[in-house]
């Protein structure tokens, strides 16, 4: 799977792309992050890329014609090669105007092959960009950040995770929480060793070697 990461900061995914799970899937060619400087495609000698609202307000808007630019040079990238490589692809902007972003959300943007994601500055892009270029908009949650670039690694580490062969054991994602096979609920509690531990002891359950109970306590524990 291709990311293709349009912001200001691409210095921001440095440590992100290099460390633990998702740099072993970079590693292993199980995805990989594209990232675009939307300044490169900006105006003039000093690469504007944002100006003042129409109508007057506070704040500034990324300019249209650099974002329509940035995505082109996706597309143009994506017909070098011959029409076998045209693959599915979505395109998202990331603003806490956009639906939620849930797991369900991750377990179907794992189906592309593409994933465009828009990091947003300022007060926002200007509309025409929204209307024209994204086919959806997407928040981590109900607040607002300084830029796009958090979220998108949010997008990123949660999808990655649930390509095929990226984690150890495979298909264990399936009983995350939140996953299906838990009925969107939140995991049930677990213990390692050791089985008391300054009067804390593991529930009796767990060491029973009783695996029916033990599932049977599991389940009785989703919350």
């Amino acid at each position: 799977m291709i990311f293709h990461v349009l912001t200001l900061f691409p210095e921001l995914f440095s440590d992100f792309q290099r460390e633990s799970i998702i740099g072993r899937a970079i590693e292993e060619k199980k995805a990989e992050i594209d990232l675009i400087q939307i300044r490169d495609f900006g105006l003039g000698k000093h690469r504007q890329v944002d100006d003042t609202p129409y109508g007057g307000g506070d704040g500034m808007l990324m300019r249209c014609e650099p974002l329509f630019e940035a995505f082109d040079s996706i597309e143009k990238t994506r017909k070098r090669g011959n029409e076998e490589k045209m693959k599915k692809i979505r395109r998202v902007y990331l603003t806490p105007q956009g639906r939620k972003f849930t797991q369900r959300t991750a377990e179907r943007f794992v189906h592309y092959d593409e994933i465009v994601l828009l990091c947003g500055r300022y007060e926002g892009v200007d509309q025409r960009v929204r209307d024209e270029l994204i086919d959806e908009e997407i928040s981590i949650g109900d607040y607002v950040l300084t830029g796009g670039e958090l979220p998108a690694m949010v997008v990123m580490d949660s999808v990655i995770r649930l390509l095929p062969g990226v984690l150890g054991k495979e298909g264990s994602h399936q009983f995350d929480s939140f996953s299906k096979e838990f009925g969107g609920k939140r995991e049930y509690p677990h213990y390692t060793k050791p089985a008391e531990f300054q009067g804390l002891k593991v529930p009796d359950v767990l060491l029973s070697g009783n695996h029916a109970e033990i599932e049977k306590w599991r389940r009785g524990k989703l919350r």
